[in-house]
């Protein structure tokens, strides 16, 4: 009993609440989705039945202290490495192309594996572990340890954003490079040396962009397929290509302005709109549940990021504090680019809404780093009062 009490006061059940809000915000978004009729699943049992996994997950993973996940981020991450090089090589069979990419696993009777979503975590913990090692061996700070760290977080991210990219999968892409600016930003490495790279990079998205809305005939002449750009062109326009690119966000327009302040109530949408359980699903609560169930899902979004940044700088073990960043760099990334998409802000990318959105993988792999933020509030108490970083 004693043991008990020990463990059940040191489990974060603010978190815990957040969780469970989202989760009930997720069964009901999902349980409307799916009266659409587009396909025959019950995806409200799946996704029960994945939160169910992601909680054991979670208790794995909760009992991990620092140095145990230092010891094996580059075991998960070697073992991300594979999963996507298999991805890339296994026949049609066992890896089939969907959508154009070729991203999932079939396992059965689970249905489908996606790897990407496992490494994105797997990344944060790898890049954590360089970031926090190379500040313990590199005490006196240099113009060329700077530069030699960011070498170093530009080739543990380079490996798996190369064979994501060879799927391809823009959208997780777009994930992983999130996670390695929001670490390279927390990592100390001197602006003297990121502020002329964050400039070029400025500097060649806009030439970029000018090209492509410009100037598309030069862009192909050097090869590039200017149907590559629907996407964009939809996303400026999307009544102009409502019949094609841009046919989901016209329907996600109409369903959340529609929508109104309160909604229409759970089971009462009139816009069909497909694939509403998965990547739109925000769409599906603008319409049923308003202004106010939009705002109430985004707000658990802010309170769970304010968490996660109140953890990790809270704890005094700065390995622990690269990896919130990296949690939060995903989340924040896949929840502006989610509701962005389906608002008319961003361009579709295909990435779905954390805790929220239909899936497996991407849920066991939120659940997986809502473990590693588990581990870390039950763990760094120990060391509050302690000089050890």
């Amino acid at each position: 009993m004693e043991e008990q009490n020990k463990f059940s006061s040191r489990i974060d059940f603010s978190l815990v609440t957040i969780l469970l809000l989202l989760c009930i915000g997720s069964c009901l978004a999902i349980y409307s989705a799916q009266t659409t009729g587009q396909y025959e699943e019950n995806f409200l049992i799946k996704q029960i039945f994945w939160y169910a996994v992601g909680v054991g997950i979670v208790l794995g993973i909760i009992t991990l202290d620092s140095d145990q996940l230092k010891k094996i981020s580059w075991y998960a991450y070697g073992f991300g490495l594979l999963l996507l090089l298999l991805l890339l090589v296994m026949p049609d069979s066992i890896a089939p192309v969907r959508n154009g990419a070729k991203s999932w696993f079939i396992i059965k009777p689970l249905g489908s594996i996606q790897p990407s979503e496992f490494m994105k975590v797997f990344l944060i913990l790898a890049l954590a572990n360089v970031i926090s090692n190379h500040h313990l061996k590199n005490t006196l700070k240099t113009i060329q340890t700077d530069l030699w760290l960011l070498v170093k977080i530009g080739l543990v991210t380079g490996a798996p954003l190369l064979l994501i990219m060879q799927q391809p999968d823009l959208g997780t892409s777009l994930v992983l490079m999130s996670i390695m600016i929001g670490m390279i930003f927390i990592s100390g490495i001197s602006w003297k040396i990121l502020l002329p790279i964050v400039t070029a990079g400025i500097v060649a998205i806009s030439t970029v962009m000018y090209f492509v809305l410009w100037h598309p005939e030069l862009l192909e002449k050097i090869g590039v397929k200017t149907y590559q750009f629907g996407r964009i062109y939809s996303w400026l326009d999307p009544y102009n290509y409502a019949s094609s690119e841009g046919y989901h966000l016209t329907k996600s327009l109409l369903a959340i302005g529609s929508g109104q302040t309160t909604g229409k109530g759970i089971g009462s949408r009139e816009v069909y709109l497909p694939e509403s359980h998965s990547d739109f699903i925000f769409s599906i609560i603008g319409e049923e549940f308003g202004f106010i169930g939009s705002s109430i899902i985004i707000s658990l979004f802010f309170l769970l990021v304010y968490h996660i940044t109140k953890t990790g700088m809270e704890t005094r073990n700065n390995f622990y504090t690269y990896i919130c960043v990296g949690i939060i760099s995903m989340l924040t990334f896949h929840v502006f680019q989610n509701i962005g998409m389906t608002v008319g802000v961003l361009p579709i990318t295909g990435i779905p809404l954390p805790f929220i959105s239909y899936g497996g993988s991407s849920l066991m792999g939120n659940m997986m780093a809502m473990g590693l933020i588990f581990s870390i509030r039950y763990h760094y108490k120990k060391y509050m009062f302690s000089t050890d970083i």
